[in-house]
């Protein structure tokens, strides 16, 4: 399997992902985006759509560069969760504002202003803006509190910053605790690799999952060496920090920053750069949401509409002990959850399997249009629920 220039039809392999499980760690708390609004959002709509689900104690929204936001607190997780199993990718009004949900990990809301940008309703005594100060189109005072978050005070003189800060809403209102932001750096070098089951291509496998990939060289001196240039030295930071200690082919990977700043082209390397399977050339802000350390669950994707979970595991069972496994249907496409006994299993399935064909399966590429939030039934089902159960059984 030669990824180095890509492939031609992006719905012909299976695409195989960690499932991160601090994604789905229920919070009361809700981190909300509004994708495509073209008509105002406000506390008082969000109010109207999230309270049929629970008691909403406190909204404040805000603008990031990743669009529009919102963080949403219940009264209890339970209604946190129910809400956002029913909402996750509705749309507020019909054809636009459509909804994208995540639990934030913040514990508590502060809310000092109650306006149409910030509500406190517990307390409706507050004030509606600071006096003596007017503010501003599109920030509320506490959404101005939220939107920094992540960006600390060090922003000017670190390019890198900018970055993570425009990311740090997608990891929930800040960047994973020991991801600074702030490196340059964006070549890497891996060492104890198991050189007689490793090659370029499963390096990219396992290494694309937390940015972009421009090329890899296998060191032929030291055979279980490799260097790796991610995108940015953001990305290359995160596969630092995800992946150093990570087992693979029964060999605990040490995984650094190089002296070098790049990878000179040359006979010995593979070149990346233009791969279609670099998933952060698009979408780059909802992808770096799946960023995690190796889990014990695998999530693919494009698969057949008639895919069987017998053929799912057939597919994956050769890399280790399947404790159980889930086909469920998003948005009209077909996916699956395959969890394995232990980390290394899964992640010697994802570097085997990912961008994988299945033998004499070709896919369909189905679209199917998302209905509002008071309109006809969504495609988004509510799996997460049982999704709880297969995980923490």
């Amino acid at each position: 399997m030669d990824q180095s220039q890509g492939r031609g039809d992006e719905w012909d392999q299976c695409y195989v992902l960690y499932f991160p499980l601090s994604l789905y760690h229920p919070n009361r708390i809700l981190l909300v985006t509004v994708h495509h609004m073209l008509y105002p959002i406000t506390v008082d709509v969000l109010f109207q759509v999230f309270s049929p689900h629970g008691s909403v104690e406190k909204i404040v929204t805000f603008q990031k560069s990743a669009g529009f936001q919102a963080l949403i607190q219940f009264q209890s997780r339970q209604s946190a969760v129910n809400a956002r199993t029913t909402l996750q990718g509705r749309n507020v009004y019909d054809g636009c504002c459509q909804l994208d949900i995540q639990f934030s990990n913040l514990d508590e809301l502060q809310v000092n202003y109650n306006n149409d940008r910030s509500r406190d309703f517990t307390n409706p005594n507050l004030p509606t803006e600071q006096k003596g100060r007017p503010s501003l189109p599109g920030y509320g005072d506490g959404g101005n509190m939220y939107a920094a978050q992540g960006s600390g005070g060090r922003a000017v003189g670190f390019p890198q910053m900018a970055n993570a800060a425009a990311i740090a809403a997608v990891f929930g209102g800040g960047l994973p605790p020991g991801i600074t932001g702030t490196n340059d750096r964006c070549t890497v070098l891996v060492s104890n690799l198991n050189s007689d089951r490793i090659d370029e291509d499963k390096l990219f496998n396992l290494f694309s999952f937390y940015g972009n990939i421009v090329r890899i060289k296998l060191l032929r001196n030291k055979p279980d060496h490799a260097l790796i240039q991610m995108g940015n030295g953001f990305q290359a930071e995160l596969a630092v920090h995800f992946l150093k200690g990570a087992v693979l082919f029964e060999k605990q990977l040490e995984v650094n920053f190089s002296k070098h700043p790049n990878i000179i082209q040359g006979a010995e390397t593979h070149e990346y750069v233009s791969s279609n399977l670099n998933r952060f050339n698009r979408n780059a802000a909802k992808n770096y949401r799946y960023c995690c350390s190796p889990t014990k669950i695998i999530h693919l994707s494009t698969l057949p509409q008639d895919i069987t979970e017998e053929e799912i595991v057939s597919l994956v069972e050769e890399h280790g002990t399947i404790l159980n496994s889930k086909i469920f249907e998003m948005n009209g496409k077909k996916q699956a959850l395959v969890q394995f006994e232990n980390e290394e299993q899964a992640t010697e399935a994802l570097v085997c399997k990912h961008a994988s064909t299945l033998s004499g399966s070709k896919f369909s590429r189905l679209q199917r249009r998302q209905a509002g939030v008071n309109g006809e039934s969504c495609s988004v089902k509510s799996y997460f629920n049982e999704l709880f159960t297969v995980i923490y059984e």
